[in-house]
């Protein structure tokens, strides 16, 4: 199977999570299209953080309904953002090679793009020249498909009822320790 894998991230106080969706590429249109349904006129992007608690809960409803799969890192940040980002995305690439997957979608963090793309391109080169994962940034805007993981771990970091609300579409949670590599 050669998934495409979607990533955005939040932060819960000292709690850095890196959520990534899954899709099949004979999903990828469907997936979008849902989406795109979900935006008000004139709404380019959907940003969970701004949405209002009803209109949030419709939201994760749809997402459950159509039927994302999310795995989620997590790491402790109190040593630094950054640090903790580049461990979650470490995990998820040795994760995103073990599964096949090819393309590696990151929603855009402008200069720091350039710490991932080292992050990847060391991981990648741990790891026999089978991978054939190709990655880029991209502004939430121009892919739909950003705005699950958004969604997802917003929701994660939040606890409680809206933990619960996405559960149905975390398949995996990793808790990363920088410390043991």
């Amino acid at each position: 199977m050669s998934l495409h894998a979607f990533v955005d991230e939040s932060r819960r106080n000292n709690t850095y999570l890196l959520a990534a969706v899954l899709v099949d590429p004979g999903d990828l249109a469907r997936m979008r299209k849902a989406l795109r349904r979900l935006l008000f006129p004139g709404q380019r992007e959907l940003h969970f953080k701004k949405e209002k608690t009803d209109r949030r809960k419709l939201i994760v409803s749809k997402l459950v309904s159509i039927g994302a799969t999310v795995h989620i890192y997590t790491c402790d940040c109190s040593a630094g953002e950054e640090i903790a980002r580049q461990e979650c995305l470490i995990a998820l690439i040795n994760d995103l090679v073990d599964l096949k997957t090819r393309r590696l979608v990151l929603d855009s963090r402008e200069e720091r793009n350039l710490h991932d793309a080292q992050t990847i391109r060391t991981t990648l080169g741990k790891r026999p020249s089978y991978s054939k994962i190709t990655y880029e940034h991209l502004d939430s805007t121009h892919d739909e498909l950003l705005w699950i993981p958004d969604v997802v771990a917003w929701c994660h970091g939040a606890g409680g009822d809206w933990a619960r609300r996405v559960r149905p579409l975390v398949a995996k949670e990793t808790a990363v320790d920088k410390w043991s590599r």
